[in-house]
Protein backbone atom coordinates (compact mmCIF):
# COMPACT_ATOMS: atom_id res chain seq x y z
CA UNK A 1 0.00 0.00 0.00
CA UNK A 2 1.15 3.35 -0.74
CA UNK A 3 1.68 5.62 2.49
CA UNK A 4 0.79 8.50 0.80
CA UNK A 5 -2.87 8.27 -0.87
CA UNK A 6 -4.26 10.90 -2.65
CA UNK A 7 -6.25 13.36 -1.30
CA UNK A 8 -9.85 13.51 -2.18
CA UNK A 9 -10.96 16.37 -4.66
CA UNK A 10 -14.68 17.21 -5.66
CA UNK A 11 -14.93 18.92 -8.68
CA UNK A 12 -16.63 22.42 -8.24
CA UNK A 13 -18.61 23.51 -11.73
CA UNK A 14 -16.62 26.83 -13.65
CA UNK A 15 -18.46 29.79 -13.01
CA UNK A 16 -17.18 30.63 -16.68
CA UNK A 17 -18.51 27.19 -17.95
CA UNK A 18 -21.88 27.29 -20.62
CA UNK A 19 -25.10 26.21 -18.76
CA UNK A 20 -26.46 22.97 -19.88
CA UNK A 21 -29.17 21.69 -20.78
CA UNK A 22 -30.15 20.04 -17.82
CA UNK A 23 -30.39 22.94 -15.40
CA UNK A 24 -33.09 23.81 -13.41
CA UNK A 25 -36.22 26.00 -14.75
CA UNK A 26 -36.36 29.38 -13.87
CA UNK A 27 -38.36 29.93 -10.35
CA UNK A 28 -41.62 31.47 -10.98
CA UNK A 29 -43.41 34.02 -9.02
CA UNK A 30 -45.63 32.39 -5.34
CA UNK A 31 -48.90 32.26 -5.91
CA UNK A 32 -50.55 33.41 -2.40
CA UNK A 33 -53.63 31.67 -1.02
CA UNK A 34 -55.84 35.21 -1.52
CA UNK A 35 -55.03 34.77 -5.24
CA UNK A 36 -56.57 31.41 -5.56
CA UNK A 37 -60.13 32.68 -3.33
CA UNK A 38 -59.14 31.23 -0.15
CA UNK A 39 -59.74 33.64 2.69
CA UNK A 40 -59.57 32.50 6.07
CA UNK A 41 -61.33 35.20 8.78
CA UNK A 42 -58.82 36.50 11.54
CA UNK A 43 -60.07 35.03 14.38
CA UNK A 44 -59.17 37.03 18.16
CA UNK A 45 -59.00 34.95 20.99
CA UNK A 46 -59.49 35.56 24.58
CA UNK A 47 -58.25 33.04 27.26
CA UNK A 48 -59.04 35.20 30.00
CA UNK A 49 -62.88 35.36 30.71
CA UNK A 50 -65.52 33.71 29.03
CA UNK A 51 -67.35 35.09 26.43
CA UNK A 52 -71.15 35.40 28.25
CA UNK A 53 -71.59 37.94 31.25
CA UNK A 54 -72.23 36.57 34.34
CA UNK A 55 -74.72 38.41 36.97
CA UNK A 56 -73.66 40.96 39.12
CA UNK A 57 -73.39 39.15 42.49
CA UNK A 58 -75.09 40.47 45.44
CA UNK A 59 -72.16 39.79 47.77
CA UNK A 60 -68.68 38.46 48.02
CA UNK A 61 -69.28 35.29 48.76
CA UNK A 62 -71.84 34.74 45.70
CA UNK A 63 -69.26 36.38 43.55
CA UNK A 64 -66.82 33.24 45.19
CA UNK A 65 -69.38 30.64 43.19
CA UNK A 66 -68.82 31.86 40.13
CA UNK A 67 -65.67 31.61 38.24
CA UNK A 68 -65.14 34.94 36.11
CA UNK A 69 -65.73 37.36 39.62
CA UNK A 70 -63.52 34.78 41.20
CA UNK A 71 -60.93 35.63 38.81
CA UNK A 72 -61.60 39.37 38.83
CA UNK A 73 -60.95 39.35 42.46
CA UNK A 74 -57.95 37.53 42.19
CA UNK A 75 -56.70 39.66 39.44
CA UNK A 76 -57.95 42.84 41.80
CA UNK A 77 -55.82 41.29 44.79
CA UNK A 78 -52.82 40.95 42.93
CA UNK A 79 -52.81 44.10 41.12
CA UNK A 80 -53.36 45.90 44.87
CA UNK A 81 -50.14 43.79 45.71
CA UNK A 82 -47.56 44.59 42.74
CA UNK A 83 -48.34 48.04 43.46
CA UNK A 84 -47.88 47.64 47.39
CA UNK A 85 -50.70 49.45 47.79
CA UNK A 86 -50.98 48.38 52.22
CA UNK A 87 -48.67 46.18 54.32
CA UNK A 88 -50.95 44.05 56.84
CA UNK A 89 -49.66 45.08 60.82
CA UNK A 90 -50.95 44.62 63.92
CA UNK A 91 -54.39 46.14 64.80
CA UNK A 92 -53.85 48.76 67.46
CA UNK A 93 -56.63 49.01 69.95
CA UNK A 94 -58.14 52.20 70.15
CA UNK A 95 -57.78 52.69 66.51
CA UNK A 96 -60.90 52.53 64.17
CA UNK A 97 -61.09 50.06 61.42
CA UNK A 98 -62.57 51.14 58.10
CA UNK A 99 -64.25 48.51 56.75
CA UNK A 100 -63.41 47.28 53.02
CA UNK A 101 -65.78 46.02 50.37
CA UNK A 102 -66.36 44.54 46.79
CA UNK A 103 -67.89 46.49 43.74
CA UNK A 104 -68.16 44.49 40.93
CA UNK A 105 -69.35 45.59 37.36
CA UNK A 106 -68.84 44.47 33.64
CA UNK A 107 -66.08 46.42 31.96
CA UNK A 108 -67.33 47.28 27.74
CA UNK A 109 -65.57 48.18 24.94
CA UNK A 110 -66.56 51.39 23.06
CA UNK A 111 -68.70 50.37 20.77
CA UNK A 112 -70.83 48.59 23.97
CA UNK A 113 -69.72 44.71 23.68
CA UNK A 114 -68.77 43.08 26.19
CA UNK A 115 -65.15 43.15 27.37
CA UNK A 116 -64.52 41.33 30.94
CA UNK A 117 -65.93 41.05 34.43
CA UNK A 118 -63.98 43.78 37.04
CA UNK A 119 -64.14 43.48 40.87
CA UNK A 120 -62.75 46.28 42.74
CA UNK A 121 -62.45 46.23 46.60
CA UNK A 122 -62.62 50.13 48.21
CA UNK A 123 -62.88 51.51 51.65
CA UNK A 124 -66.22 52.03 52.85
CA UNK A 125 -66.64 55.83 53.55
CA UNK A 126 -69.32 55.81 55.78
CA UNK A 127 -67.13 54.10 58.42
CA UNK A 128 -64.12 57.19 58.06
CA UNK A 129 -64.48 59.91 60.57
CA UNK A 130 -62.71 63.09 58.75
CA UNK A 131 -59.46 63.92 60.49
CA UNK A 132 -58.99 60.52 62.24
CA UNK A 133 -58.90 58.23 59.69
CA UNK A 134 -58.72 60.60 56.95
CA UNK A 135 -57.58 64.32 55.89
CA UNK A 136 -58.43 66.05 52.77
CA UNK A 137 -59.73 64.05 49.89
CA UNK A 138 -58.61 64.68 46.41
CA UNK A 139 -58.69 62.95 43.32
CA UNK A 140 -56.72 64.42 40.70
CA UNK A 141 -58.05 63.06 37.26
CA UNK A 142 -59.33 65.59 34.14
CA UNK A 143 -60.69 64.25 30.97
CA UNK A 144 -59.35 65.12 28.00
CA UNK A 145 -62.41 66.34 26.89
CA UNK A 146 -62.73 69.05 29.59
CA UNK A 147 -59.44 70.06 28.96
CA UNK A 148 -60.20 70.75 25.16
CA UNK A 149 -63.87 72.70 26.21
CA UNK A 150 -61.77 74.33 28.07
CA UNK A 151 -59.05 75.57 26.16
CA UNK A 152 -61.28 76.10 23.30
CA UNK A 153 -63.75 78.42 25.68
CA UNK A 154 -60.76 80.20 26.69
CA UNK A 155 -59.60 80.96 23.12
CA UNK A 156 -63.05 82.28 21.10
CA UNK A 157 -63.46 84.35 24.39
CA UNK A 158 -59.93 85.59 24.17
CA UNK A 159 -58.97 84.36 27.89
CA UNK A 160 -55.44 84.42 29.01
CA UNK A 161 -54.57 80.74 29.87
CA UNK A 162 -52.06 80.45 33.22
Amino acid sequence: MDSQAAPNFVSLPNSSSQPTSSSPPALSCPVTRSQHGILKPKRHFNLHTQASKAPLPRNPVSALRDMNWKLAKTDEYNALMKNGTWELVPRPPDVNVIRSMWIFTHKGHADGTFERHKARLVGDGQTQLIGIDCGETFSPVVKPTTIRTVLSLALSKSWSIH
